[in-house]
Formats: C-alpha cells, structure tokens, sequence
C-alpha cells in the first residue's frame, strides 16, 4: 500500500519580530545619517574658522592680470616700472550710471595720481595726474593748456562715496566738466561739495597695460 507523502510543516515568523527587524534598520540608517551630518558640520566648522595663510602676491600662482573693475583700497598696482599702492577710492554715480577714481601716489609729498574705471559700453579706463599748477575753470568750450586745445565732452552733477584715504567726505557731490584734444589727450575738472575746482589731465589707457595685485 503506497503511503500518501507528507508535506512540510511550514512555520509562519511571528509578525512582531519582523516590525522589530524594521525597526531595527531604521534605527541604525538614522544613527548613521545623524553621525555623518555632525562629522560634515564639524569639518566644515573647522575650515571656516581656519584663518586664510597669508600669500604672496608676486608669486607665480598668483592672477595678476586683475580685474580693473574690482579695484580698492590696498591693492597694489603696476605699472612698469612704477609701483603705487591705492590709497583712497571714490564710487562715483550719476542716473543709475556708476563709475570709479582709485588715488594713489608714489609718497605723501608726490604728485597725487588717480585711475578712473568706468563700463562704456566696454570698461574704459584713465589715469589721470593732479594739475595743482593750473587755476582755470571750465567756463570755455575749448581750454588750450600747454598749446594742446581741449574741446569740451560732457558735464555734469553726481554723488560719490568716499573709501580709504581721499580728503573727502564720506559721502556727497561732484560736480564735473571733462574735455578732451584732437589726439586723445584728457583734461578734467571736478568740484566736491561746492568747493573750488580741481584740475587734472590725463589719458586713456587698455586694461593690459598695467598690474593689478590684490590687497588682500
């Protein structure tokens, strides 16, 4: 007589031990996440607290070629030869029209030099030198100063902001007349806070043809 077959006793997992099992991973993936998100924020605490080392900025991984139009207080330009740091800064802003004169000059005693940056629609910079010698106003459409003629561009009213060293104040006005020759040549007069006019002459000058080292 052929006996019938007997099939396997299946046992069933009891369900709380499964939700103890999923618990269980849930657990340990959460501690994990939480480990590693504290060890991230550690670290990056760390860095930002770390202070920058300090660089040398003649060294050879260094930019300097330098944004004109990022210039400021403490930069160190070239030029050639020549060496100037920038003393004072003026943000100049006229109708939503903004454009920047950096001062400096080889020492306290030298003749005060500035660089004017301003996007027209390119970036257009000047350097321009302070005529202390010359006590005219721009009452005349042409001005002839040492025999070049000067022909007059544009004037008028802005507010500027004052950084560093300038001999201004912190904030106010200028007023301004800019001529310029046949052959490029520059003059310019400005008057800060309704004082006496400033004269200084100046040329054009491309974007490569100086160094800029930043300050910091």
């Amino acid at each position: 007589m052929t006996r019938p077959a007997i099939e396997p006793k299946q046992t069933a997992v009891p369900s709380e031990l499964l939700i103890a099992v999923l618990v269980f991973i849930i657990v340990a993936l959460v501690t994990v996440l939480v480990i590693r998100s504290r060890a991230n924020k550690a670290r990056h605490d760390a860095e930002a607290k770390e202070p920058a080392a300090p660089r040398d900025p003649f060294a050879a991984d260094q930019n300097t070629g330098g944004d004109p139009e990022t210039i400021k207080v403490g930069d160190l330009l070239e030029f050639g030869n020549e060496k100037f740091f920038v003393r004072g800064t003026l943000r100049i802003s006229e109708g939503g029209y903004e454009w920047a004169e950096h001062f400096f000059q080889a020492d306290a005693s030298a003749t005060r030099m500035w660089l004017s940056v301003e996007r027209d629609p390119d970036v257009q910079i000047a350097r321009w030198r302070d005529r202390p010698d010359l006590d005219i106003e721009p009452k005349a459409r042409t001005i002839t100063i040492d025999g070049t003629d000067y022909d007059l561009v544009e004037h008028g009213t802005a507010s500027y902001r004052s950084e560093g060293t300038t001999g201004l104040n912190e904030k106010g006005g200028v007023d301004y007349v800019d001529y310029e020759s046949g052959d490029g040549r520059l003059l310019a007069f400005e008057r800060f806070d309704h004082g006496r006019w400033e004269v200084s002459t100046g040329e054009t000058i491309p974007a490569g043809s100086f160094t800029i080292y930043s300050g910091s």
